[in-house]
């Protein structure tokens, strides 16, 4: 499927987009497979909201965290569906909302700063996010193509795990399982174009089913080992 962008007409949110081995035509279901796996954000917001029913754990941070996986599952069903910019924005945007979202939640629960001290280390993780990318992005663009942009997050993961880990924190074992399993997740991302030719609906959707199991993942170790502190 061409691409019919007017590159000199500034952002054009109805422009299509063909990024996955999926994707033949402009049609609604052209990606049936990476459509329909979404579900696995769902199946995760509904797992959470569960135990964190059952552990009397409602509390503002995991409910939050539970609304971005949902807005994840339904932003994704858009943009593999609609396949626009506006739809990649509704994929794109929540994710990196939950990001920025679970490190804040993590120094507060987890590391116990308060607030404050929190927001303000979440604007230095941004900053240290930013120029990861600057360095990754021209050392890994070519091997593992827009997969480039996870890696700053899973790196990270893995980093906030052993830190934790080190202060004896039992949140520590659980944010390394899952920067293992992000591992795998961002794996099936990559392979999508490189392996079309063989596997003709690609590996995009299993990114979507392990990036399910990622993100509810971390939303049960905050229900299960964040500390309710109070300001």
């Amino acid at each position: 499927m061409a691409d019919d962008g007017a590159a000199d007409k500034g952002i054009e949110f109805s422009r299509q987009i063909d990024g996955y081995c999926e994707r033949t035509s402009p049609e609604f279901w052209s990606e049936p497979i990476n459509a329909i796996t979404n579900g696995a954000f769902l199946i995760a917001a509904g797992i959470a909201f569960i135990l964190a029913l059952r552990s009397g754990r409602m509390d503002g941070p995991v409910i939050w965290l539970i609304v971005l996986m949902t807005m994840i599952g339904i932003g994704s069903f858009l943009f593999h569906t609609f396949a626009t910019v506006w739809a990649a924005i509704a994929d794109t945007a929540p994710i990196a909302v939950f990001i920025l979202s679970y490190f804040t939640i993590s120094m507060r629960y987890f590391a116990g700063y308060s607030w404050g001290w929190s927001a303000l280390l979440t604007v230095v993780f941004i900053a240290v996010l930013v120029g990861m990318s600057g360095v990754l992005n021209p050392l890994l663009r070519d091997l593992i193509g827009g997969s480039v942009s996870y890696m700053p997050a899973l790196l990270s993961l893995l980093a906030l795990g052993l830190w934790l880990r080190s202060r004896s924190h039992p949140a520590g074992n659980w944010l390394i399982a899952v920067a293992i399993l992000f591992t795998a997740s961002l794996t099936s991302r990559a392979l999508d174009l490189p392996l079309c030719e063989g596997l003709p609906h690609g590996t995009h959707w299993l990114w979507h089913i392990l990036n399910g199991a990622v993100l509810g993942t971390l939303t049960v170790a905050l229900i299960r080992h964040g500390e309710v502190r109070r300001a």
